[in-house]
């Protein structure tokens, strides 16, 4: 199947929604790849087989979502299955929580913006929202980032209140996970796998850069992705 699953819940109140098929248009005309794409929701997602055969998942923004099982299970599938994988701002918080989960043996983990109690957060507050806002972003040298933006530096855009709570990265890296990209403060804003064919997570929002007519590095890089494991 040559398209791209574009997991969450489509909203005309999110205005990366109503972005994100527009610049997949953009790249089938400039960079020839020719994806369908095709909404699916996080409870749909939750289920068996919904996500089979996609050739990327995009974990978009929209949190919180109908179904955090659904957001997870999307990450989840990607990482496991090697399928090209994208997760932006709620993707990213999600795509972490699922990593913690799975990988790093904290069934509990949980994001703060879903469920009360029960403990420290994985995905907390961030101590200064970034809805709204722009800032900088380093990233690390020789990492994917890097070289989907050729350069090592850049400015973006958010939309977003929560992030990794600083207490667990040392245990997300332990077991894999690199941290590619961080603000001027060292506040994580990119994660990354090595070894996966694509696995690339930014709590910035690449779809809401520019017009929409030239689409951002990040998405024209994970489109080339999923278009490379579909043909």
């Amino acid at each position: 199947m040559k398209a791209i699953a574009l997991v969450g819940d489509r909203s005309s109140a999110v205005r990366a929604h109503s972005r994100i098929p527009a610049i997949i248009e953009a790249l089938r005309e400039r960079e020839q790849v020719d994806l369908d794409v095709y909404w699916v929701p996080t409870p749909e997602a939750a289920e068996p087989g919904v996500l089979s055969g996609y050739a990327g998942i995009w974990l978009t923004p929209g949190s919180p979502y109908r179904s955090e099982a659904g957001a997870v299970t999307a990450a989840r599938i990607a990482r496991t299955e090697g399928i090209p994988f994208l997760g932006t701002c709620g993707g990213f918080q999600h795509a972490m929580l699922e990593f913690a989960r799975d990988v790093c043996a904290l069934p509990a983990a949980r994001h703060a913006e879903n469920e009360d109690g029960g403990g420290d957060a994985l995905i907390a507050e961030l101590s200064c929202s970034l809805v709204g806002h722009e800032g900088a972003v380093n990233l690390a040298a020789g990492s994917l980032a890097e070289s989907l933006l050729g350069a090592s530096r850049t400015i973006e855009r958010y939309h977003c209140s929560y992030g990794i709570a600083t207490g667990y990265l040392d245990l997300l890296r332990a077991h894999g996970m690199r941290f590619s990209g961080a603000d001027d403060d060292g506040e994580v804003r990119v994660a990354e796998l090595p070894g996966h064919p694509f696995y690339l997570a930014t709590l910035f929002q690449p779809e809401l850069a520019g017009d929409g007519t030239d689409p951002h590095p990040v998405i024209r890089g994970f489109a080339r992705a999923a278009w490379a494991s579909a043909r």
